[in-house]
């Protein structure tokens, strides 16, 4: 098994659910379709849904109005009358990522596993990137509401939280779990605190000063 040792892919933000937003479904399911839209307008009731059945419906849609948070289906036509196939969604979200490197992505799909040919734009791109399995219940995709108040981690640090204070893992089991080598844990600490802005103090413990944080933020129980 291989072992990976370095930078991980991002998380979208939550989207507070008092703001206008607006969301872009591209999906050419219909019933998945509608069971994302359901879910949606029931956390978000204020906000603009916008769907796409095709890549470039898509993007003409994205080119007009950029959405708070765009979810994309990977197996989809590239045009109306067109196959369905996962090179489609796969360049629609590298076009995205490229044109619009602060979106917020949520890939909906059960093929996640061909997103490995983007880990270098996935790595790279500011705005927050997710994913959701498609063979996993439809609610499911509300875990895009694991980042409150703004706050934005990756999913391996999010990981990182959940193994140091829900199972009390040290670093060394911690990248045993998550297979990685521990100065990659050790790196995806310094992100965490950077982004819950904890920093040393005089007689005070890091860690404990993390997990404190990390608690008043809703980002573990």
């Amino acid at each position: 098994m291989m072992m990976l040792c370095g930078n991980e892919s991002t998380m979208p933000q939550t989207l507070p659910r008092s703001d206008k937003r607006t969301f872009l479904v591209v999906d050419d399911h219909a019933m998945v379709l509608d069971g994302t839209l359901n879910i949606l307008r029931q956390e978000y009731p204020q906000a603009d849904i916008l769907t796409a059945p095709t890549a470039q419906e898509a993007l003409q849609q994205v080119a007009q109005i950029v959405p708070d948070l765009v979810i994309v289906d990977l197996v989809m036509p590239e045009a109306i009358g067109e196959t369905a196939q996962a090179n489609s969604g796969l360049q629609l979200l590298k076009t995205l990522m490229e044109h619009y490197p602060s979106l917020n992505i949520v890939v909906q799909s059960a093929h996640v596993r061909t997103l490995v040919w983007l880990k270098p734009s996935i790595d790279n791109h500011m705005g927050g990137f997710t994913v959701v399995d498609k063979s996993q219940p439809v609610k499911d995709l509300l875990a895009i509401r694991e980042i409150r108040n703004g706050l934005q981690l990756k999913p391996a640090w999010m990981q990182v939280l959940q193994f140091a204070f829900q199972d009390s893992l040290q670093d060394t089991a911690i990248a045993k779990r998550m297979n990685v080598c521990e100065r990659t844990v050790q790196y995806y600490w310094i992100k965490i605190r950077d982004v819950l802005e904890v920093y040393p103090e005089k007689d005070k413990n890091l860690r404990i000063q993390t997990e404190v944080r990390a608690r008043e933020a809703g980002l573990i129980d």
